[in-house]
């Protein structure tokens, strides 16, 4: 630890995690603790301490949000330069500092569902923003949503994408939407026709390409791939023999095995979707401010539509997504948004405009970025021999097991080591053929040693398949 501080919970009173939180402050006063210094690691604090992690973890997550310590990522927990905040007066809500004390470290349970996001320092700027804006609205709030007060917003999104290979448009062409999968719902709105339509996806992809088709009791048609992405042959067979309407794709960052789609390939695929009279949907969700390849939309500007979020890069939470349709289709997706819920609360919009205009809004996405890349090469480096893909500023793993484990099996001895994954089978159709792998998302809401721990357990059970042991 390199201090004279001597933890104790001597200076506390009431909950221990209150208890914790004095012990920290007052080695502070007294000088025990000095600005830059490191704490313990939450176990082993809690070990000193005769706790639980948990305690120890809520008490270290309270402590960071009111700035008196500062916690980074891969590195620890630091007594942090500013002036700590005072303590929050009344009750505190249990649950809501719980999940935080979760996300910061927790000493054996892991999620490996879908992404956990670093703290790059986004929670604090948008309590900031927040703030700003319930003290005095730009929009207001007594009155419904319209273009002109949602304005800022799309200017705010188009310089969000600036450098996005999407070819011509404007702020006007921007549709905001209540995150990813709602404006996946909306694109799908927009374009279907018929009573029986029919969409194509890939034979692995997103879950939510096909609950939202499903809503629309359109037909979903997976079509077959390869290293590249959906093999063109494929895709004209399947359009030759649907209703086909919609080529749905991940063609940046490939959910859930992480692969990149060629331009070439992209090319190839255009020339059937302009045969066939096929819109094209782009998820790019997963996308970390760093594209490889054009857009459909600038490949195939009458015909391509595109979609991506601020989950995977800021936060989930705020659930603030867009959409942009192609060429002279911008009426049709904002009269279908509009008819869905006359836009996003002007609060929001508010928020979002604020956001991603702030000077600081691109140093925390590569911040975030960043954090993720450490926890992905970490997870790399322990599970090295297996077959593994991955690729930098993608937020999880395409694991295929080896010999000896089957996907259900594997996923049921992960969670009873405490992580949980994904299986292969949620990514195919309910009729497919799921190949055995797993989608290891990066759960960078737990400290790098806890994620570490969680990958060398599937390590662990990899090198142990259940026909090598012993009974």
């Amino acid at each position: 630890m390199g201090t004279i501080w001597q933890p104790s919970l001597d200076h506390g009173h009431g909950p221990k995690y209150k208890a914790v939180i004095a012990t920290i402050r007052h080695g502070i006063e007294i000088g025990a603790l000095k600005e830059g210094d490191k704490l313990p690691p939450v176990r082993d604090l809690a070990w000193i301490l005769k706790i639980t992690p948990g305690t120890v973890a809520r008490a270290y997550t309270m402590l960071t949000e009111s700035g008196t310590l500062l916690a980074e990522v891969g590195r620890g927990t630091f007594v942090a330069s500013k002036t700590p905040a005072p303590e929050p007066e009344g009750p505190i809500e249990i649950d809501v500092i719980a999940h935080k004390a979760q996300k910061l470290d927790d000493h054996f349970n892991v999620n490996m569902f879908s992404p956990h996001l670093p703290s790059s320092g986004q929670a604090g700027l948008i309590r900031k923003l927040l703030a700003e804006i319930a003290n005095d609205p730009p929009s207001g709030i007594m009155h419904y949503p319209s273009r002109i007060g949602a304005q800022p917003a799309r200017e705010a999104v188009v310089r969000w994408l600036t450098g996005t290979p999407l070819g011509a448009f404007e702020q006007s062409d921007v549709v905001l939407t209540h995150g990813g999968q709602n404006a996946l719902s909306l694109v799908f709105q927009a374009i279907l026709q018929g009573r029986r339509p029919a969409i194509l996806i890939e034979e692995l992809a997103y879950p939510g390409f096909r609950r939202a088709a499903e809503l629309l009791r359109a037909d979903v048609i997976p079509v077959a791939m390869d290293a590249d992405g959906v093999i063109p042959q494929a895709l004209e067979e399947a359009a030759r023999n649907h209703d086909a309407q919609i080529f749905c794709t991940s063609p940046e960052v490939h959910n859930p095995t992480g692969t990149f789609t060629p331009v070439a390939r992209r090319d190839e695929l255009v020339k059937v979707a302009r045969k066939y009279d096929i819109q094209i949907v782009e998820d790019d969700c997963y996308r970390m401010l760093v594209e490889r390849a054009p857009t459909y939309r600038l490949l195939a500007p009458e015909r391509g539509w595109y979609i991506s979020s601020l989950a995977k890069i800021l936060t989930p939470a705020l659930r603030i997504g867009f959409a942009i349709a192609p060429e002279g289709r911008t009426p049709d997706l904002r009269r279908v948004a509009e008819y869905n819920s006359f836009g996003l609360a002007t609060p929001l919009t508010d928020l979002c405009a604020k956001l991603l205009t702030h000077p600081d809004i691109d140093t925390l996405a590569e911040g975030t970025r960043q954090g993720f890349n450490t926890y992905v090469q970490s997870a790399v480096n322990i599970l090295g021999g297996y077959d593994v893909t991955w690729r930098a500023n993608v937020p999880y793993l395409w694991l295929r097991l080896p010999v000896g484990w089957r996907t259900g099996a594997f996923c049921q001895a992960a969670e009873a080591q405490g992580v949980q994954i994904r299986s292969a089978e949620e990514f195919v159709s309910r009729d497919a053929r799921a190949p055995h792998a797993v989608r290891l998302a990066v759960n960078a809401g737990v400290s790098l040693e806890s994620y570490e721990a969680a990958i060398l357990r599937l390590r662990q059970l990899l090198d142990s398949p259940p026909e090598q042991l012993s009974v």
